[in-house]
């Protein structure tokens, strides 16, 4: 861990006390996850009825049309499933903040950490799609979800599909997410992230 370029950049984000133990750079995977959490009720819409198989049909035959249930139904067969849970649930809330982080302006690499006391994702600082990450800096990180470690019930890294570096992380309240890294990048980050939450 000590020359991952994130270690700086996480250990600002720290409380005085707290100790980082790993760090990975890696994505949340991809596929159907845990739903987002209930909205505000200031912020809550009305209800829908589902697209239908038509609905459906459209939205895997093209990209332009968006149904969110052809939506799940196209991650599931290509990617799996990537995480389950109740809304509300840490898997929700983290689908959530990776979510919001993905809307705003910018490429922005996703960056686990854990601590004696905390599980984070960080985001890194915005940078064009032309640089290809030179103007990323790992300082500029900030912290778009964390949960305390007790909230952590289990973490192991293994296969899924043809990827046999996908870290799933299981959270007390029965829910659960799993993070990859790009076939080509070693999986060791991964590991050092699940062997210093369990």
């Amino acid at each position: 861990m000590p020359d991952d370029p994130y270690v700086e950049g996480v250990s600002r984000l720290l409380a005085p006390g707290e100790r980082l133990l790993a760090v990975a750079k890696t994505d949340v995977a991809a596929g159907v996850g845990a739903p987002e959490p209930p909205a505000e009720p200031a912020t809550a819409g009305g209800a829908s009825g589902g697209p239908g198989a038509l609905g459906i049909l459209l939205n895997v035959l093209s990209p332009l049309v968006v149904f969110a249930a052809g939506d799940r139904l196209v991650d599931r067969v290509l990617y799996g499933v990537a995480g389950r849970g109740t809304p509300g649930s840490a898997a929700s809330r983290l689908a959530l903040a990776d979510r919001q982080a993905a809307t705003r302006p910018g490429l922005r690499d996703r960056v686990l950490a854990a601590t004696d006391q905390r599980l984070l994702l960080c985001v890194t600082g915005p940078t064009s799609v032309w640089s290809g990450g030179d103007d990323r800096s790992p300082a500029e990180l900030e912290v778009a979800w964390s949960v305390p470690r007790a909230a952590v019930a289990a973490a192991r890294v293994g296969w899924h599909r043809l990827n046999p570096k996908r870290l799933r992380i299981d959270f007390t309240d029965g829910s659960w997410a799993a993070f990859t890294v790009p076939i080509a990048q070693s999986g060791d980050p991964l590991r050092g992230i699940a062997a210093a939450l369990t």
